[in-house]
């Protein structure tokens, strides 16, 4: 066995451990970013609808200042995004030159959305002061319809990449005859798709409302933070549930369509009923599994309802075709963890909601509120976890068990890949730096604006005017109010 797995690492290009890294570097933190790009236009569209509807200026400064917020994630979302659409051509040329007739459509679609998106936000950020408050409104209802539309193109095309449809193959072995309706809408699809998008509104509902759980923690008890807090959360906790079950869903999928990487997510070599689940554990090349603890017959009876499921094996099938043992346990960990944050997500969900329904206010438990403000860094965790599993667990495939990663890989020279990845880190440094620096001048601004108004003064443009209107006049050195 261990000579088995030497010989594939030997015959594997020297570039491809590069450019994999490369790319999943660029995935990982682009992947930060997303949630908030899919989520956060339906949360702050929710919060202006609050505010228009109950006349709560408070309301609409959170939504517009949330808009800002969106406005330049996205603009970061851009460069990491257009990154990884450059990534696709240059590092893995044996993918798009063969498949790319037949599901790029999906990234035609997300480009489609991405445009519309930008157009879109700046539209809302401009109708602040300039636009009637309905038509403002409805202008903006758009957005999440585009956010959506655009994670519809990215999942349609890692879901073909999955269990890939649509296609025939001729005596060349080239793709023919393509359906563009089948390739779209595969086995995988639907389960990913809504997987994904519960996903991203939980995880972004939970960072949005751990900024002013912190806030609470620190004594700012104001209708400013209690409302920025619970609207976030109110839609994160309604999502947790559902994506449990959603969870189970598309794990149940992947067992019936993708046997072996179920069997990867789940560390099971051997085909057999009244198999065991182990909670973390290591898998060895030889079979065994050390660590975890086992929990006997749990596996069968959660693939398929009871302890006769059989479960095939990753023995199943040759070395070649399956992800080795180190891969496994990889996946293995990610799917692991994602379930026990999933799990800590729906208690607090719970504990939110009963509180709620017994007292009407919300939990008054210290330990409730250092959870909430930790609840956002492991949603992005658990993302982070489904990918690892998604895509780890597919390997050696880059389309599923039609082409190889290592068919898929670019002919450039492995230390031009290295250099190119190191190139890559320092960018993303200063980009996110750069992010994290305009966040925090946003939140000090917005901070000055409130004591200002507290204290009886004018406040920063352009938090000091009313949501709508003209903006106030800039006063002048000799204070008559002229430029």
């Amino acid at each position: 066995m261990h000579s088995t797995v030497l010989l594939l690492a030997a015959d594997a290009p020297a570039q491809l451990l590069p450019a994999r890294q490369l790319m999943a570097f660029t995935l990982a933190s682009h992947i930060i970013l997303v949630p908030m790009g899919v989520a956060l236009p339906f949360i702050t569209l929710l919060m202006h609808y609050r505010g228009i509807r109950h006349n709560d200026p408070t309301a609409l400064l959170l939504a517009r200042r949330w808009s800002a917020v969106m406005a330049v994630q996205f603009a970061v979302g851009v460069v990491t995004g257009t990154v990884l659409s450059f990534e696709f051509g240059l590092l893995w040329p044996g993918l798009m030159g063969k498949w790319g007739d037949v599901f790029g459509i999906g990234f035609g679609v997300e480009a489609w959305a991405f445009f519309l998106e930008a157009v879109l936000i700046a539209v809302y950020l401009y109708g602040w002061r300039r636009l009637k408050p309905r038509t403002h409104f409805l202008l903006g209802l758009p957005l999440p319809a585009a956010a959506l539309m655009g994670a519809f193109g990215i999942l349609a095309a890692n879901s073909w990449m999955n269990t890939p449809r649509g296609f025939s193959l001729d005596s060349a072995g080239n793709p023919v005859d393509v359906n563009i309706w089948k390739a779209v809408f595969t086995p995988m699809f639907g389960p990913q798709y809504w997987h994904f998008v519960v996903a991203m509104m939980l995880t972004a509902g939970y960072v949005v409302a751990g900024v002013y759980a912190v806030g609470w923690l620190r004594g700012r008890r104001d209708h400013y933070h209690r409302l920025g807090f619970t609207v976030p959360f109110t839609v994160a906790a309604v999502a947790t549930p559902i994506q449990f079950v959603l969870g189970d869903s598309i794990a149940r999928q992947v067992f019936q369509k993708q046997p072996v990487k179920f069997a990867a997510m789940e560390i099971v070599w051997d085909t057999d009923t009244h198999m065991p689940e182990y909670l973390f554990g290591r898998l060895h090349p030889d079979g065994s599994i050390s660590g975890g603890i086992k929990i006997p017959q749990l596996d069968s009876i959660l693939a398929g309802f009871s302890p006769d499921t059989k479960v095939t094996g990753l023995s199943s099938v040759p070395a070649s075709d399956r992800p080795n043992a180190t891969q496994a346990t990889i996946a293995h960990w990610a799917f692991d963890l994602m379930v026990v944050i999933g799990s800590v997500l729906v208690l607090l969900a719970l504990w939110y909601a009963l509180v709620w329904w017994r007292h009407r206010r919300l939990p008054a438990s210290k330990w409730f509120w250092r959870s909430a403000a930790c609840a956002g860094v492991a949603s992005v965790v658990a993302v982070e976890c489904g990918w690892v599993t998604t895509e780890v667990g597919r390997q050696p495939w880059i389309v599923y068990q039609n082409m190889r990663v290592a068919e898929a890989v670019t002919a450039t020279r492995s230390t031009t890949l290295w250099i190119m990845f190191g190139l890559v880190i320092v960018v993303y440094v200063f980009v996110f730096g750069a992010f994290l620096a305009v966040l925090l001048k946003m939140r000090t601004r917005w901070r000055l604006a409130d004591a200002q108004q507290g204290a009886g003064e004018p406040g920063e443009e352009p938090e000091a005017d009313t949501p709508y209107g003209p903006r106030s006049p800039v006063p002048s050195a000799s204070g008559d109010g002229r430029p």
